[in-house]
């Protein structure tokens, strides 16, 4: 009787399974790009609540003009820029981190790239369809990620423009409004103290 080779049935292991990291760069991703669309959402409505709450500010600061007299109507410009400062920093640092967040999107992207490009040396002149879609895959992602990353920079020195500019006119309107400023009532300049520190609650909210 003919004995059988019982190591020549057992099943081979596949040699073509994906590269478990690069299921983990793709779970990754593809969380970040939840938390993305997430904040991007939040910050749509963050902005509208903040012109919201820019406008209300305005109203109050007409209130306190009505009741207050001229030396507040005349350290209006100063407060109204002060307002504005704040806004265009928190433009600017929004701008910033989306920078760095499309920064490590691109890294992690790269990453993917060369795991996949590795597994298809391996495999040598056989073709895969495996790895080979999670090089496109990898592919496109780093090529999302260079065109945020380079958006975020011009956006970044757009805002940081703007913030420069509106401090320059803070710092120009304190110095051109110092004796109004200094003769508002100690109530008006601690009602307009109380709209800016709302002002800067909701920015915290935001970060």
């Amino acid at each position: 009787m003919e004995e059988v080779d019982l190591a020549e049935e057992q099943p081979r292991p596949r040699d073509d399974a994906p590269d478990p990291r690069i299921q983990v760069e793709l779970e990754r991703l593809n969380t970040a790009t939840d938390t993305i669309n997430k904040l991007e959402v939040d910050l749509d409505e963050a902005r509208m609540l903040f012109r919201q709450l820019l406008t209300d500010s305005t109203h109050r600061i007409d209130a306190l003009a009505k009741r207050l007299g001229k030396c507040v109507e005349q350290s209006r410009p100063y407060y109204e820029a002060r307002i504005q400062a704040k806004q265009a920093l928190r433009e600017t640092q929004a701008a910033a981190w989306r920078y760095e967040r499309a920064s490590s999107q691109h890294a992690a992207a790269r990453e993917m790239v060369f795991l996949a490009e590795e597994g298809l040396m391996e495999k040598g002149c056989s073709f895969d369809h495996t790895w080979q879609e999670m090089l496109n895959h990898a592919t496109s992602k780093v090529n999302d990620a260079e065109k945020e990353r380079m958006e975020s920079a011009v956006e970044h020195r757009r805002t940081s423009a703007l913030y420069h500019e509106a401090e320059t006119r803070v710092k120009a309107l304190q110095k051109e409004l110092k004796r109004a400023i200094a003769k508002s009532s100690l109530n008006a300049r601690r009602s307009l103290l109380q709209m800016n520190n709302l002002v800067r609650m909701h920015q915290l909210q935001l970060l």
